[in-house]
């Protein structure tokens, strides 16, 4: 049990941080699947989304990356990771974005393997809040809990 309690953390901190880093390069390039993401973000919802907010979300899921890959920030980083994939997750439900998203290069739709991508990560961020809480740094209130 103690080797679980040691090795869970690590792993869901790196399940999060590759799928973080391994966005970034349809943020940070203008991949087309990237701009079609935000374009469509931006036209539902009249906000500059596209590409100040694609450049804006890959930032922000490099810096949580980061924090998750060190110990003593890791519940920094699964709290912004939780909020980065909480506002996709509602942009794919509430939005014409949608559950299986079409890029112009896929006609076909992905399947819903980003919806479902975007969803373990919360699970996992949840998971990695909820384990490592009594880590919080005394800055951040969570639960209540103190360091």
């Amino acid at each position: 049990m103690d080797k679980l309690k040691t090795f869970l953390p690590w792993g869901l901190a790196a399940f999060i941080a590759v799928v973080f880093v391994t966005s970034l390069f349809s943020k940070f390039t203008g991949a087309p699947e990237g701009v079609h993401i935000f374009s469509t973000i931006e036209e539902w919802t009249g906000l500059p989304f596209e590409p100040a907010g694609r450049f804006g979300v890959g930032i922000a899921e490099l810096i949580a990356s980061i924090l998750l890959l060190v110990p003593a920030t890791r519940v920094v980083g699964a709290l912004g990771s939780l909020g980065i994939i909480s506002g996709a997750i509602f942009f794919h439900l509430f939005s014409p974005l949608g559950v299986v998203v079409t890029p112009p290069t896929n006609p076909a739709g992905d399947g819903g393997g980003l919806f479902m991508t975007a969803v373990a990560v919360w699970l996992a961020s949840a998971a990695l809040i909820l384990l490592d809480r009594e880590k919080t740094p005394a800055w951040v209130p969570l639960l209540g809990v103190k360091s």
